[in-house]
């Protein structure tokens, strides 16, 4: 299954030259542009460059200011030190980008990565759980990773404290060599928590290491949700082993849901607050997990035909086509500060998706809209 998406996804993907990585790099790093808009201006206009050419044009037709793109020398130094600590780039459409994630409406569309990139390409798992984790559950999610990486899986996670720490620390374990993937929220050469610098550089050489933030930025609390989508997009399905109500490791899990992946859940003692959210998943519908038999059970059916999930192509959506003023005017008068969906917009305002998309793009870029989980917008 796995074989048949990755040999897809190279197949329409393209090679790019160092003058449009560069230009890329830019377009990315310009404040206002998300994943979303970066996607929607390349299937628009062809190249990164040219995307930036269009920029000013697009933002008055959006009512907003400029976006001050961000300076070629700035983002040549951010690629010397991407290039001097021994990383290198992905770009979302080239054949090395993993086709897994490539799926998401909102894939990254850079990201810096350090290791073995044929990781990526086998068949992965999340494994995700609590910070405060019981001494317990950290054990069980230690020998559940070992295990499932034993058998030949990848096991993803955010190398965050308690079981992120624990499953990496389990793949890493191996006699067939380390097995693990770990997604981190700051730059790809910031360590955090700092007691795990050491994991995160054993990862690195030994694993693999992603980030999609520039080299050097300190993770904020923004910027972990974007994390847990990676997590989520990379595995063909999540482990989530204690949760509180209201974690991040139950964000990772409604994210896969979302994405058309597995959701597994270790079942916890009814009186742990830490085994709320993992009880609720299973009270909902999330598969019950108590050994590495159950996990590959889950990823890897017996009998393919029964897998409901198919290897899917790159998400993709019709190029944004150039809106009249009336057109302009319809979408915007139905936008507020409630999230609104996107498809609801494109119902209720009786127009093409790409003219609508169009102008989201130029409200996007304008600083007037702003995009939320599950494909909603809003005014700012």
């Amino acid at each position: 299954m796995r074989e048949a998406a990755a040999l897809h996804h190279a197949s329409a993907a393209q090679a790019i030259t160092d003058a449009d990585a560069l230009a890329r790099v830019r377009l990315i790093r310009t404040p206002s542009i998300g994943p979303v808009s970066f996607r929607q201006l390349l299937a628009r206009f062809g190249t990164a460059a040219a995307a930036i050419e269009a920029l000013p044009d697009l933002a008055r037709r959006g009512g907003g200011r400029v976006p001050a793109v961000t300076d070629g020398d700035v983002a040549r130094r951010e690629m010397e030190t991407v290039a001097r600590i021994g990383a290198r780039y992905l770009f979302l459409g080239t054949s090395d980008y993993p086709a897994l994630l490539a799926e998401l409406s909102d894939a990254p569309p850079v990201l810096t990565v350090r290791g073995d990139l044929s990781l990526a390409a086998r068949d992965t798992v999340a494994m995700v759980g609590a910070r405060n984790a019981s001494a317990a559950s950290c054990r069980f999610a230690r020998g559940l990773a070992q295990e499932t990486a034993q058998a030949g899986a990848v096991v993803v996670s955010g190398l965050a404290r308690g079981i992120d720490t624990a499953a990496h620390e389990g793949a890493l374990t191996t006699t067939n060599g380390p097995a693990t993937i770990g997604v981190i929220a700051g730059g790809i050469d910031v360590a955090y928590p700092p007691e795990n610098a050491r994991l995160q550089e054993r990862i690195a050489q030994e694993a693999l290491l992603v980030a999609e933030m520039p080299p050097g930025t300190e993770p904020r609390a923004r910027h972990f949700p974007h994390r847990n989508r990676i997590i989520a997009a990379l595995s063909l399905g999540t482990v989530v082993i204690e949760a509180a109500p209201r974690s991040g490791s139950l964000i990772t899990a409604r994210l896969a849901g979302e994405a058309g992946r597995e959701v597994m859940a270790v079942p916890g003692h009814p009186s742990d607050p830490r085994a709320q959210g993992c009880n609720g998943l299973i009270r909902d519908g999330a598969v019950l997990i108590q050994s590495a038999a159950d996990v590959l059970e889950q990823i890897r059916p017996i009998d393919l035909r029964a897998s409901v999930r198919a290897p899917a192509a790159a998400w993709g959506a019709p190029p944004p086509e150039d809106a009249s003023e009336a057109e302009r005017r319809r979408v915007t008068d139905l936008l507020g500060p409630v999230p609104v969906g996107v498809d609801e917009l494109v119902r209720q305002a009786g127009l093409a998706p790409a003219v609508v998309q169009m102008v989201l793009l130029e409200l996007e870029l304008g600083g007037r809209l702003e995009r939320h989980a599950a494909g909603r917008v809003s005014l700012c």
